[in-house]
């Protein structure tokens, strides 16, 4: 009989590090960064779901799918007492950028901070089972070899153990019926355009090309520190929105937020810019042999991974229009455009005529309606990318032969049909608030589980459940998510 593995996959934990405390007055403003806080890390949570996931296989071996999203670097604000290398201004305002020796110190940051569920993930490996790694866009910095090796000497496992982690590229292959991959891929914003070789050569240093989305999360969100990044809907509001924000809780913990923003976007703009300049570094290895070992992590063959990097989105990266208008700099740039043009203009009659430059203000205002149509008539594409490609997902099929497809990324967890192919995705367990306070609590630790068929041991079964951890009435036991 055919020993198939049981395969349990979440994604999207952003383990990070509480916010350092050197920014703001946590005593004048208890909001800033609530999410951040040690009361809401998610240890206690992860471990009692890795004893779950064991008595729910009852004695057979778990494959656990990290898919994505599990170290959130992007969010790590700590910074050595001693470093070895230079730090910018910049960076002591918005975290290490992502060059290896940096990445290192951000990784141990945070497997220092969570060391209670790694060491319970170290025991889990142990008694038999298996990890496997899928780098998202926010632990893209895992591709770094001495990241991942970090990674692994922290666990502190022997020999033979270690052959239980895998790090994959960014898709993975479970028992030849389920494809499973982080899903941001298939975002123009959060893409890695190149997982194969996502490394620059900078000033002879090794870093890595961030997706659009990471650089504005870096840039921006680390600098927005009422907003929360892992809810969409805390942070992408209509004006009318923004307005009652601003006077409800900015205006007295950031009343200078419109300048944050101002030189924020222009610095995520300067930086996905310099990147496309940038030198990629060249693999001291064939682009045969990188593909070779590429589809040997993920089980596969070096032709289905050509041909899944055939369907990659193009990255927002490549359509510099489209980035101003997320940033909102284009609005910016039409308001400046039109008072320049209006001064042009109103300075020149007033050579001839002696008119007063007070007629500036006319003509701007004249332009506010027009103004007004056109910022409303820009949405933000973001949402768009969350829904499921049925033809997207018909090609991952038909090229990787299975008929499951398992993504993360959004933080929307769901199961449905499209076609032939079972779509899954295993939802979020960030702490995702949908208000200031964190007393909203959006719908998290979901997770997908496989396991073979009583009736049909060869056939694997896929669930969509939710984890609590809670213990009211009952023991630990998940619920399926309808």
């Amino acid at each position: 009989m055919v020993s198939l593995y049981y395969t349990a996959i979440i994604s999207d934990l952003h383990l990070t590090d509480p916010e350092p405390p050197r920014h703001k007055d946590v005593s004048k403003h208890p909001m800033w960064k609530k999410f951040k806080t040690r009361e809401f890390f998610i240890d206690d949570a992860l471990i009692s779901f890795l004893d779950n996931i064991e008595k729910k296989a009852n004695g057979g071996k778990v494959e656990l799918i990290l898919n994505g999203d599990i170290f959130d670097f992007d969010s790590v604000m700590s910074l050595p007492l001693q470093p070895i290398y230079n730090i910018s201004w910049l960076e002591t305002r918005r975290g290490l950028f992502p060059k290896e020796e940096k990445s290192i110190f951000k990784a141990q940051v945070i497997l220092e901070e969570h060391a209670g569920f790694f060491r319970a993930l170290a025991e889990f490996i142990k008694r038999g089972n298996r990890l496997v790694i899928i780098p998202g866009n926010h632990d893209v910095e895992f591709h770094f070899p001495k990241v991942q090796k970090l990674f692994i000497d922290f666990l502190k496992l022997d020999d033979e153990d270690k052959l239980n982690v895998r790090f994959v590229s960014w898709f993975y292959i479970s028992e030849k019926d389920t494809l499973i991959e982080h899903g941001n891929q298939q975002d123009p914003y959060c893409m890695c355009e190149d997982p194969v070789n996502p490394f620059l050569l900078d000033y002879n240093e090794l870093s890595i090309r961030l997706p659009f989305g990471n650089v504005a999360c870096r840039y921006m969100m680390n600098g927005l520190g009422l907003f929360n990044p892992h809810v969409e809907k805390n942070y992408i509001m209509n004006l009318s929105g923004y307005i009652k924000f601003f006077f409800k809780y900015l205006i007295q913990a950031q009343p200078l937020i419109i300048w944050t923003w101002l030189w924020s976007s222009v610095a995520t703009l300067w930086h996905v810019t310099a990147d496309r300049f940038a030198e990629p570094f060249k693999l001291s290895t064939s682009i045969e042999k990188k593909l070779g070992e590429v589809a040997e992590q993920s089980n596969t063959t070096p032709g289905v991974v050509r041909e899944l990097k055939e369907l990659f989105i193009t990255p927002a990266t490549q359509k510099p229009l489209l980035i101003a208008k997320e940033l909102w700099l284009d609005r910016l740039f039409l308001i400046l455009f039109a008072f320049v043009a209006v001064y042009f203009v109103v300075s020149t009659l007033k050579s001839y005529f002696g008119i007063s430059l007070f007629w500036i203000f006319v003509p701007l205002l004249l332009m506010v309606p027009f103004f007004l149509f056109y910022a409303r008539s820009v949405t933000s594409l973001v949402s768009q990318y969350k829904e499921p490609d049925e033809q997207l997902l018909a090609k991952q099929s038909a090229v990787t032969g299975v008929r499951r497809i398992v993504y993360g990324h959004t933080h929307i967890a769901r199961h449905e049909y499209y076609g032939a192919v079972e779509h899954l995705n295993s939802g979020s367990w960030s702490p995702a608030f949908t208000d200031v306070e964190c007393t909203e609590a959006y719908e998290k630790n979901t997770y997908v589980w496989i396991a073979p068929m009583e009736e049909d041991p060869t056939v694997r079964k896929a669930e969509l459940l939710q984890f609590s951890s809670k213990k009211p009435e009952s023991s630990n036991q998940p619920h399926q998510i309808a």
